[in-house]
């Protein structure tokens, strides 16, 4: 063990090598991982947590705590090494100490296997301290500009004179991988336009990538492009060189008007006898033989795993520790003096950090009166959305450059936009950046914020990997999709979603809904609002009918993702299923009263939702959907994949299977036989068939 460090520059050489060879220990251990990245980078995260980073280990979701995120997932190996070295305490499922480390040794020695908490790349809501899922490159860095957006919101609305609740920086560690992703320039972009000044991307510059050299593909002047954003540039050319990393941070602490990009040299692998500086070190163990010459060069014994001295506790405790106690403790105080001088914007407070809403959040949602017109449901999805927005006020969102468009502009009085001058605004303005405005979206999820944004159905794939991420990490974030079909017409097939709510509904945790009317819109967002995991709303351009409910059956029966709209008048048993959702629900109930008046028995399920429906029991899901009923149609304006599900081996589809045509709305649908007539000969074929 080596000998114990007296001054502290010898402390914190003993803090860096031990977070270094943590993270080489838990890579080898696991025979998988990536041990490059924070064998370079640890002097950097070093300075950065125990000088800088306001955090209280022992209450690691106070509220005005700092945010730190390791984009570059695949170094998680430092990341864990951090969360022990500075010994933060687990938060239980109400979020608070259960007196348990989030880390342990035993959580590092097995690294990246089954029920670890240190798996492969850091998971949100698995180990306490990560405060995003991160992995899939450039969207942890672009979640942290929806942190930063939301300090700045929650300082707006909840600071007063002399009590400043919120003030904290947010910290993205991030990587060249990172900095090729589109994402990144998306997002830093709109960081820059906003002028977040309490961001700090810390880009670790070792140009190397899985394939060899950066120089393959990855020549760029980085901090120009940075500086053309907004951004103040700063460089470290050694990534060792701690005096240099601790000027950077300083710098960036001083800046008030701009983010700052903090670029660090280093060489991957620092210390690996043979690997260093090279593509070996990047995503595979070192072996052996590496890793106990790295110790060697370091000054560790060669043959300790995961060694940590007391030193290093001690010395991480009287930096980060101590300052984030101290920090934390008075910011306790202040809130009780706040509560009782601002008692409604201090259970506003408790209601964000407990994940809950206002007792009277849907008063104002409406009740929408019978109508042949109706309203398009991106009409009727704008009216409720701010209905429950004007009594939530930590709703906030949206949209990709669409809103007059996708209708999710809050137009209530005191609304207004974010902007770098007024960030105080509820609507946010993302621009032509589909995937940033995902990403950017998660990270006011994770800040506490109700969140929302917008785009049409079709662009949904630009977004991809961050709607994926906003179901992993089970973040109440609310995707608004318009433009649901082929019935945008004219403009085309580029236009026209075939495949998307398919594509959307094979992915887990995100619940789909494509409403029929006003009233199941009405209803949707009155689910959403109380879901804790992500939704994606499908949403029409064209007017929807909106049902007479004293004839059909609630729209209430949304709750349940599926429903009886409609049975035979005279309680005799169905004999054929229509099945829809969206805008073909009125075709079922077209087909069905033409099927009535022939003396056919039909019945009509509204499925707006497939996975609140497949949620409920067995017996509720047989009730709507009775087995011994074989003669089914489904129809829907999308690609036919999955339906299969619901109307059996031999049932039929009314759908789409292949892209659409540039036509006018009703000659498409004519063209692809998505009609009244359509869904009745599919309805008797059926009957015939059985």
């Amino acid at each position: 063990m080596p000998e114990p460090h007296a001054d502290s520059h010898s402390l914190d050489d003993l803090c860096v090598t031990t977070l270094r060879t943590l993270a080489m220990d838990a890579v080898q251990a696991a025979n998988s991982g990536h041990p490059g990245a924070p064998m370079a980078l640890a002097p950097t995260a070093h300075t950065l947590w125990h000088r800088f980073l306001r955090y209280d280990p022992a209450a690691p979701l106070w509220p005005n705590r700092d945010r730190f995120v390791l984009s570059g997932g695949h170094g998680s190996a430092l990341l864990y090494a951090l969360l022990h070295l500075a010994q933060v305490t687990e938060a239980d499922a109400d979020g608070k100490p259960s007196g348990r480390p989030a880390v342990t040794l035993e959580d590092l020695r097995r690294f990246r296997q089954l029920d670890s908490r240190c798996a492969g790349h850091p998971e949100y809501g698995l180990t306490t301290g990560v405060e995003a899922t991160t992995g899939p490159l450039g969207t942890g860095a672009a979640a942290t500009v929806g942190m930063a957006i939301a300090a700045r919101w929650l300082a707006a609305r909840y600071n007063r004179t002399g009590y400043e609740l919120f003030g904290y920086d947010t910290y993205a560690l991030c990587g060249d991988g990172d900095l090729m992703e589109g994402v990144t320039a998306e997002a830093a972009s709109l960081a820059g336009h906003l002028k977040l000044a309490g961001l700090c991307w810390i880009y670790d510059s070792n140009q190397i990538s899985i394939e060899g050299s950066t120089s393959l593909a990855f020549t760029e002047d980085v901090a120009a492009r940075f500086r053309a954003y907004g951004w103040q540039v700063t460089r470290v050319t050694d990534a060792n060189d701690r005096t240099s990393i601790n000027r950077a941070l300083e710098e960036f602490r001083t800046e008030h008007t701009q983010p700052t990009l903090i670029i660090v040299e280093s060489s991957i692998g620092y210390g690996a006898p043979t690997k260093q500086g090279t593509a070996a070190a990047h995503g595979e163990p070192l072996g052996e033989d590496e890793v106990a010459g790295a110790k060697r060069f370091y000054g560790w014994p060669e043959d300790s795993r995961f060694l940590v001295p007391d030193e290093a506790y001690a010395h991480m405790a009287a930096g980060i520790g101590e300052r984030g106690r101290a920090l934390r403790g008075a910011w306790e105080r202040q809130l009780q003096k706040y509560a009782q001088q601002f008692p409604e914007l201090a259970e506003e407070l408790r209601l964000i950090q407990r994940g809950e809403l206002p007792a009277d959040w849907e008063r104002d949602i409406p009740v929408f009166p019978a109508d042949p017109k109706g309203l398009a449901s991106r009409d009727s999805s704008g009216q409720v959305l701010n209905a429950v927005a004007r009594n939530v006020p930590w709703l906030l969102g949206g949209s990709a450059d669409l809103a007059p468009s996708t209708r999710t502009r809050l137009t209530f009085e005191g609304a207004g936009d974010c902007a770098a001058d007024h960030p105080q605004g509820r609507n946010l303005h993302f621009g032509v950046r589909e995937f940033a405005a995902a990403a950017v979206t998660g990270g006011l999820a994770l800040s506490g914020l109700r969140a929302y944004w917008s785009t049409f159905l079709v662009f949904s794939d630009f977004a991809r990997g961050a709607l994926r991420l906003s179901a992993l990490m089970k973040l109440p974030v609310v995707h608004v999709f318009t433009h649901d079909s082929i019935a945008v017409g004219e403009d085309g097939p580029t236009h026209q979603p075939i495949e998307h709510l398919a594509s959307l509904r094979a992915m887990p945790g995100l619940d789909v809904f494509r409403p029929c009317d006003a009233n199941e819109t009405a209803e949707t967002w009155r689910v959403l609002a109380q879901a804790g995991h992500p939704a994606a709303l499908a949403l029409t351009r064209q007017s929807l009918p909106t049902l007479d409910r004293t004839r059909y059956g609630p729209a209430s029966g949304l709750a349940r993702g599926g429903y009886v709209l409609a049975d035979p008048a005279d309680g005799e048993p169905p004999k054929v299923l229509l099945i829809a959702t969206g805008s073909e629900v009125h075709l079922a109930l077209e087909a069905f009263h033409k099927l009535a008046a022939d003396g056919v028995p039909a019945r009509v399920v509204s499925l707006p939702c497939w996975e609140l429906f497949e949620r409920q029991s067995a017996a509720y899901r047989d009730e709507v959907l009775p087995p011994e009923v074989t003669a089914r149609v489904a129809v829907e304006l999308g690609s036919p994949f999955g339906w299969e599900r619901y109307v059996g081996r031999d049932g039929a589809v009314v759908g789409l299977r292949s892209f659409g045509e540039s036509a006018p709305m009703d000659v498409l649908l004519t063209e692809f036989g998505i009609t009244t007539e359509g869904v009745t000969e599919a309805a008797r074929a059926q009957l015939a068939a059985g």
